[in-house]
C-alpha cells in the first residue's frame, strides 16, 4: 500500500491486487489492533540478513523522521510507548489502514480485493502479464513494472503464503532458507510440567544466546515461552541450541545473599525470592533451589548453585510455534538478487521485491513496519 500510494501520488497508473477481501490485513491485527507503526531507534543492526549491511540505504531514503511526518500530515499522531514503539495515539490499527485508502483514492490508484493472482509472466515485448481471477472470471493485466510485496507465511488464516517466493524462484531469483521468525518456543520433556504450571508468569529479565540478548519480559505458557524477550531471541535461535535467561539482571543475588548473611542469615532462601519474584515463581524454584533453607545455613556451594540459576538459567528449547503463531519470517529473497538502492532484481528488468519476502527480518516493536514503508516508498521513486 506504501508503495502504491506513493507511486500514485507521483502520477504513476497504479493497480494493486488483493487476495483478502480487506486491506491491511496484518496491520489490523498487529500490536493488539493497535499498530506499532514504526520505531523511534531503527537501524540497521535491527534486522537480521545475510547482508546485514542491505538495509542501511533503504532505511535512509525513508527514516523514521520521514514515517512520523507522513501519518502526521494524514491526522494520525503517535506516542511513544516502551524502547522506541510508537503507536496512534487514537490506539487504533484502522487509522493507519485509512490513511492508504485515502490517499490511494485521492492519487486515482486502484485497489482490488479479492483478486487471487494465479500466475506471473514475462511475455516476448517485456511487459509483464498478471492473471488473477475475480468473481469467477479470469483477468490479465499487463504492466511494465511488478512490485512483489505479498508478505511472508505467518498466519496463513490472513491470507499469508509464499507466492512471492514462488515468483521469485520462477524467474530464477535464489532464496533463503526461510523459517518463523518473533515467534514463541516450545519446552517438551521432563521440564514441561514445570514450564505449564507457571502459564500466566512474567517475569523482565535479560535473554541471550551466543549472538545477542534483549532485556525484556519473558511469558511462561502451557507450551513454554513467550513474551517479547522471548519472541526477540527467538529470530537468533536455531533448533538444537540453548538459550541463556538472567532472572535478575539488574541485581545480584550473591550480593543479596552476602547482605542477608550480614544481618544474621534467619530469613529463608524462599522469603528472600519472594522479595524480587511472586510468590508462585519463588516456589516453583524449590525444583531447582533448597528454599526452605535459611540463608545462614546456605553452603558455598547452594550459594554458588543460588547464583547460576538465577543469573544463568539454561533452557534448551524443542522447537517453536511455528508460522501460525510467528510475527514475521526469517529469510526470503536474498538481498544480492537486488539492487540495494532500488529493490530491483538484477536479473529481472522491471521486477521489485518489498517487505517481509526480502531476507530483511526487524525485530519485535515496530521495525518490521519503518522496512516496509522504507522499501515501498523506495520502490515507488524507482519503479
Amino acid at each position: 500500500m506504501m508503495c502504491g500510494v506513493q507511486s500514485a501520488i507521483l502520477g504513476k497508473k497504479v493497480l494493486i491486487l488483493e487476495k483478502n477481501d480487506k486491506a491491511g490485513a496484518k496491520i489490523l491485527i498487529s500490536g493488539g489492533g493497535r499498530c506499532n507503526y514504526t520505531n523511534l531507534y531503527t537501524k540497521s543492526v535491527n534486522f537480521i540478513s545475510e547482508d546485514v549491511s542491505f538495509s542501511k540505504s533503504i532505511l535512509k531514503q525513508w527514516t523514521v523522521k520521514d514515517t512520523i511526518e507522513f501519518f502526521e500530515q494524514n491526522r494520525i499522531i503517535g506516542r511513544e510507548k516502551t524502547l522506541g514503539q510508537l503507536f496512534p495515539i487514537s490506539n487504533n490499527a484502522k487509522d493507519i489502514v485509512s490513511v492508504f485508502l485515502n490517499l490511494l483514492h485521492k492519487n486515482k490508484g486502484e485497489l482490488k480485493l479479492n483478486c487471487a493472482v494465479s500466475r506471473v509472466e514475462k511475455n516476448t515485448d517485456g511487459f509483464f502479464e498478471t492473471h488473477y481471477e475475480i468473481g469467477g472470471r479470469e483477468i490479465k493485466v499487463l504492466s511494465k513494472a511488478l512490485v512483489m510485496a505479498s508478505g511472508g507465511l505467518p498466519i496463513s488464516k490472513m491470507g499469508a503464503s509464499d507466492f512471492s517466493l514462488r515468483v521469485a524462484k520462477q524467474f530464477g531469483l535464489e532464496i533463503k532458507e526461510t523459517a518463523p521468525a518473533l515467534v514463541p518456543l516450545t519446552i517438551t520433556g521432563k521440564d514441561a510440567e514445570w514450564f505449564a504450571a507457571l502459564s500466566g508468569n512474567s517475569i523482565f529479565c535479560e535473554v541471550s544466546n551466543s549472538k545477542i540478548s534483549f532485556r525484556e519480559n519473558i511469558l511462561f505458557t502451557h507450551w513454554g515461552l513467550s513474551g517479547p524477550a522471548i519472541l526477540q531471541i527467538s529470530s537468533y535461535w536455531r533448533p538444537g541450541e540453548e538459550i541463556n535467561i538472567n532472572l535478575l539482571p539488574d541485581i545480584s543475588i550473591a550480593d543479596i545473599i552476602s547482605q542477608e548473611r550480614n544481618t544474621g542469615g534467619r530469613r529463608l532462601l524462599l522469603h528472600v525470592l519472594q522479595d524480587h519474584f511472586t510468590k508462585k515463581f519463588a516456589e516453583a524454584l524449590g525444583k531447582f533451589l533448597p528454599i526452605d533453607k535459611k540463608i545462614a545455613s546456605l553452603s558455598k556451594v547452594d550459594a554458588k548453585l543460588v547464583d547460576s540459576t538465577i543469573h544463568r538459567f539454561t533452557v534448551k528449547p524443542a522447537g517453536d510455534k511455528g508460522y501460525d503463531k510467528a510475527e514475521v519470517m526469517r529469510g526470503g529473497v536474498a538481498t544480492a538478487e537486488l539492487n540495494p538502492k532500488t529493490l530491483a532484481s538484477n536479473k529481472i528488468p522491471g521486477l521489485y521485491f518489498g517487505g517481509e519476502c526480502v531476507d530483511v527480518t526487524g525485530w519485535l516493536g515496530g521495525y518490521n513496519f519503518q522496512w516496509a514503508w522504507a522499501s515501498g516508498y523506495v520502490i515507488a521513486r524507482n519503479l
